[in-house]
Formats: C-alpha cells, structure tokens, sequence
C-alpha cells in the first residue's frame, strides 16, 4: 500500500498545467478526475493521487502561493514504454528534457526513469522498476 494518499503542486498558470498535465500523464494512463476550483486532480481508477493548483490553499499564506519552489515527483510507469512515452508526451507539451530516459543502476539495476521540467520548473520523473519490482534500498 502506498504511503502517500495525494500530493498538491502549486504552479502560476492553472490552465497551462491543466493541458500540459492532462498530456504528459495520459501516457502512463493518468488522467484527469476531479477539478475543485483552480485545482486538477489525476490519477487511475477514478482517484486524483496527484494534483496540481494556482493560488492559495487553506494552509498557505499568499506568500507560499506567490513564487512556487520547484519540488521533484516521481510517477510509477508500468513498462518502460510508458517511461518513453512520457518523456516524448513532456517535451512534445513545452517541458525541458532533465534526464532522457535510460537505466539508473546507481538507484537499482532495474530503475529505468525519465526526468522532465515542467512550465514552472517542478522536476517530474517516471520510472519503471522492471519486472521483479523495486528491490529496497542498496545494502
């Protein structure tokens, strides 16, 4: 079981990270569930695990919503297709290219990922872990 339920990302242009998210997820079948003012929510089977939002949230000062700091997070692709897919999908939708996709053996010998900034900077990965799954942290 995850043990994050949902994540909120502040961006400066609502509408722009609408599209651009709604495009860079379809390719790993993530798509647009819920809108709740200028917030999107995404995710599979009907549930928004990954939102993005402009403006002030109930527990931000303006201040915090003003100038968003670039965070990075990473979504679960299920085949290194889809990781493929979703680099293409990015730089195809205005993203700037932070890593093309390719295995990262000092992660695990199967982490095969694709870093992405998006509009607002946010650095926006998916990496698929192989076939036997992701193996736990290096001994």
């Amino acid at each position: 079981m995850p043990i994050i339920d949902h994540i909120t990302v502040n961006v400066t242009d609502y509408a722009r990270a609408k599209v651009f998210y709604t495009k860079v997820l379809a390719a790993l079948d993530v798509k647009l569930v819920m809108e709740f003012g200028m917030a999107a929510g995404f995710g599979r089977n009907g549930k928004p695990d990954f939102w993005v939002g402009q403006g002030k949230t109930t527990f931000q000062t303006e201040a915090h919503a003003s100038a968003p700091t670039p965070i990075h997070v990473c979504f679960v692709a299920r085949s290194r297709d889809e990781v493929d897919a979703f680099h293409r999908a990015a730089l195809e939708s205005g993203g700037r290219d932070f890593g093309a996709p390719g295995v990262r053996a000092h992660y695990h010998e199967n982490y095969y990922g694709a870093f992405v900034l998006d509009p607002d900077g946010h650095n926006i990965e998916a990496v698929f872990h192989g076939a036997v799954g992701y193996p736990g942290p290096a001994s």
